[in-house]
């Protein structure tokens, strides 16, 4: 890979994205390959098609990391109902990954397995090719470890023809990547733990943001989003600016509203208000609709001071007006400049506001299995495209040819059924 360089030589800078999944034996997901992965990313599909077992396989690895395999996998069931049904072997996670830095891309690959102790890491490794002089070399695999013991190549840009130290973790449900990367001479490694436990999964309800916790400016917003006053305390406190821009957009989507606030309560706990512009004294956030409580939280996420490196939400048209749409899809775009978004979508609104390259159609096969379909790979959809139509009509008037929850097997059609898109549909 050839990067861009500055005046003074160095590589331009880039953030880390992942450039391909794959997901094998993982429930719905029995052999799923998604590449290229855009930095914004829309699956859509009908209900039960594998849409968020896909987001779950990224909130799954980034909790093997967190948490550890085991509470991982049993969160999920245990292995028995992680595993494909009807599949034998390990689960196995890939992803291909650019740290950014002008390096080549890293393949990271993790086997997961069960015997009578529990799960284990069955075989994981990190496997990129340098270039040298212009010319690159065959792919090796730097870290490579099973059943926790293996062997790895220290330093910032490890060589093939480098020597490789042997290693044994404390057990064999331990990653490799998460156990060494907190050591500063395996940079690499270092890398790739820091970008995945820094990965943002939004479960977000509007629920959840009418919580009174406890005072005290926290700098994220947690999963479900029951911490929204104390990302608004912090930000107001260390990012003002920041936060205006996200009220400055939120008023121009929520007629009438002027202003949000989180007070501080005499037993120590905070208090979102919102204030309607016709009123003097404000409002409750318990009382608040769902869509400004909703709309609110994605603004934070996606304005994130420090950005996480690969932002996942679920569903963000719930509670939505459909034509603020569109915009939230500009405002993901823009967030994975800094990153990478994807997104889970039954929207056609939300996919008016994408592009081919960025939405995936997920379904299932005859034997049950969830497959994908990238929009721009499907025959005819880039050919409308430039004759004025948008992907949201395109995917309502059945052109995606798979996973339309109205034919009677959702598989992908010979031809399509419904009836040639009309002009340029696109929302304003």
């Amino acid at each position: 890979m050839v990067r861009a360089r500055t005046e003074a030589g160095s590589p331009t800078p880039s953030p880390p994205r992942i450039q391909e999944l794959k997901v094998r034996n993982y429930r719905a997901l029995r052999d799923v390959v998604l590449s290229p992965l855009a930095p914004l990313t829309a699956l859509t599909g009908p209900n039960g098609a594998g849409k968020s077992t896909v987001f779950d396989v990224f909130a799954f690895l980034k909790e093997c990391f967190s948490v550890g395999l085991r509470p991982a996998v049993d969160k999920r069931g245990r292995f028995r109902e992680l595993r494909s049904r009807g599949c034998q072997g390990p689960i196995v996670i890939e992803v291909k990954y650019n740290e950014g830095t002008g390096l080549e891309p890293i393949r990271y690959h993790l086997e997961i397995d069960e015997d009578a102790t529990g799960p284990f890491v069955a075989a994981e490794w990190l496997q990129w090719r340098r270039v040298k002089a212009g010319h690159a070399g065959a792919p090796f695999r730097f870290l490579s470890f099973r059943r926790g013991e293996g062997t790895v190549i220290p330093g910032e840009a490890p060589d093939a023809s480098d020597a490789k130290v042997h290693d044994k973790l404390d057990s064999p449900d331990r990653l490799a990547v998460n156990t060494l990367g907190q050591f500063a001479k395996h940079p690499r490694v270092s890398a790739l733990r820091r970008f995945i436990t820094g990965w943002y999964l939004s479960y977000i309800t509007a629920d959840n943001t009418r919580t009174l916790p406890e005072a005290g400016p926290q700098e994220r917003l947690s999963q479900t989003g029951d911490n929204l006053p104390n990302v608004v305390q912090y930000l107001k406190e260390r990012h003002p600016a920041r936060l205006e821009l996200i009220f400055a957009i939120l008023r121009r989507r929520v007629p009438r509203l002027q202003k949000v606030e989180a007070e501080l309560l005499a037993d120590g706990r905070l208090l979102l208000q919102i204030k309607d512009g016709p009123f003097d004294r404000p409002i409750l956030a318990r009382f608040a609709s769902d869509g400004t409580l909703k709309m609110l939280a994605y603004l934070i996420a996606l304005h994130d001071p420090a950005p996480a490196p690969f932002i996942g939400i679920e569903e963000p048209e719930n509670h939505l007006h459909p034509r603020l749409l569109p915009e939230l899809a500009e405002e993901c775009r823009a967030a994975a400049e800094a990153g990478q978004v994807m997104v889970t979508t039954h929207s056609p609104f939300f996919l008016d506001g994408l592009r081919a390259e960025e939405v995936w159609q997920v379904y299932r096969d005859a034997k049950g299995y969830t497959q994908t379909q990238r929009a721009a790979d499907m025959q005819g959809v880039p050919q409308f495209i430039e004759h004025g139509a948008t992907l949201g009509h395109l995917w309502t008037e059945g052109h995606f040819r798979a996973g339309d929850p109205l034919t009677r097997s959702g598989l992908p059609l010979a031809h399509p059924t419904r009836r040639k898109p009309r002009g340029d549909r696109r929302a304003r």
